[in-house]
């Protein structure tokens, strides 16, 4: 099935089409007829699959289908973090490039009066952290009482983020009289319960198992004591074939600590978190989609809206503490059916994390040791019944590689690699 089929005009197909894309995701093929059917909607996918398209074409139909005079916010897209609010604000604008709507992205960590001036010149969309909306709203510098549609992006996050009051606010502001959106990877049956004072009578679209990773991903467990992790994520790194990895750290100084280790080893890493400034972020993040850096070490909140064409490798560093933060952080590579790999460093102590995972999930996850690493005498116990194998993937079929195909679902074409044509930034979709 094409775009074509789903009821979208002709200026929006055009788009579409100059992307370079021509099939949906499934995401895409089940959410966009409901919303244009003007109904609430809950959609959980896993990361990478197209979210973002999946709302953002159908209410983008919708505005022209019933335009007002004058630019007025009519849809407010919330987002956790100020990257993804970026991501989703570009993604916007590509996609609706051939119509004549604005949009205007807020967030904080930069001044207010930019964001401010494009208010002032009409906005018809915006897209937000919740923080800094709140402020414009107290400063009388934005008026939602035209919303007509309401989008909360990575909404587990955004509560579990404790962002609950400040959306309750936001929602107050708004019309009763709207179309509400709710747009995950994974949602919780309690998080369902809350969600269900913002909706009404939604559809339900589940896209695989709920909180589960994507299949194209290959995970794996390394035990590792806690003083050899960073001997051992070095060792890993030295294999040319971890092209473009993303390194997880549980606190903003270890992300700092990682990234000056790699860097004294000759790595070209960056490091994003959010005591780095928004200029320093937006660097850092550009560095890795350009391939000016291989390594990329980050925070689970600042990781949100990273969307990079390729990432080889998802590292774990510290083994997340909560199941879910797992297949956000894995689910920045094996996007759109490309295949990738999930690694993560695992103590003694991350044991119980580990067994709620697996119970989660529903499978166990191989364990492996690094063949030539020296773990020494206190590792040894916890790599004991670890297989030997290899970090890189030269044994899997080459076709069946990153390298060989990068390809997101639908685009008929290859992300270009370290060896090839420079890495071009990769859009939300």
């Amino acid at each position: 099935m094409s775009f074509q089929t789903l009821g979208l005009g002709p200026k929006l197909l055009q788009a579409v089409s100059e992307l370079g894309y021509s099939t949906p995701t499934p995401i895409q093929l089940a959410a966009i007829p409901q919303v244009l059917e003007k109904r609430d909607l809950i959609g959980i996918a896993q990361t990478g699959t197209g979210k973002t398209a999946a709302f953002a074409l159908p209410l983008l139909e919708l505005m022209t289908q019933h335009p007002l005079q004058g630019a007025r916010p009519r849809l407010l897209i919330l987002a956790p973090t100020r990257e993804l609010a970026l991501q989703i604000d570009e993604s916007v604008r590509t996609l609706s490039k051939h119509l004549r709507l604005r949009c205007v992205a807020i967030f904080g960590g930069v001044g207010e009066r930019p964001q401010i001036d494009g208010l002032r010149r009409g906005a018809d969309i915006i897209v937000a952290t919740p923080g800094r909306l709140i402020d414009l709203m107290g400063s009388g510098h934005v008026n939602l009482r035209h919303i007509s549609y309401l989008v909360l992006d990575e909404a587990d996050r955004m509560l579990d983020m404790g962002f609950l009051p400040q959306i309750r606010r936001i929602v107050g502001s708004v019309p009763k009289q709207r179309q509400t959106l709710l747009f995950s990877a994974t949602l919780s049956k309690e998080i369902e319960k809350v969600t269900a004072e913002m909706l009404v009578n939604p559809k339900i679209i589940e896209i695989g198992g709920r909180a589960n990773p994507a299949d194209t991903v290959a995970q794996f467990l390394y035990p590792v004591s806690k003083a050899r992790k960073v001997e051992l994520l070095i060792h890993m790194l030295r294999d040319q074939k971890l092209d473009s990895v993303l390194v997880f750290s549980r606190t903003k100084h270890g992300a700092d600590k990682i990234a000056r280790k790699l860097d004294a080893a000759r790595i070209p890493t960056a490091a994003l978190h959010s005591n780095r400034s928004q200029s320093q972020r937006i660097r850092a993040l550009d560095a890795f989609k350009d391939g000016q850096v291989r390594v990329l070490v980050a925070t689970d909140i600042a990781a949100r809206g990273i969307d990079v064409q390729g990432i080889s490798h998802v590292i774990n560093f510290d083994f997340p503490m909560n199941p879910e933060d797992y297949v956000h952080r894995i689910g920045r590579t094996g996007r759109a059916n490309a295949i990738g790999d999930a690694i993560s460093f695992v103590t003694i102590e991350d044991g119980p994390y580990v067994h709620d995972l697996e119970k989660m999930i529903g499978k166990k996850i191989e364990r492996r040791n690094v063949e030539g690493f020296n773990y020494g005498e206190e590792a040894r116990s916890a790599t004991s019944h670890a297989s030997p194998a290899h970090t890189s993937r030269s044994q899997r079929p080459a076709a069946a590689r990153p390298g060989a195909g990068r390809a997101r679902a639908g685009a008929g074409r290859a992300g270009a690699g370290r060896s090839g044509a420079p890495r071009r930034r990769e859009r939300t979709w």
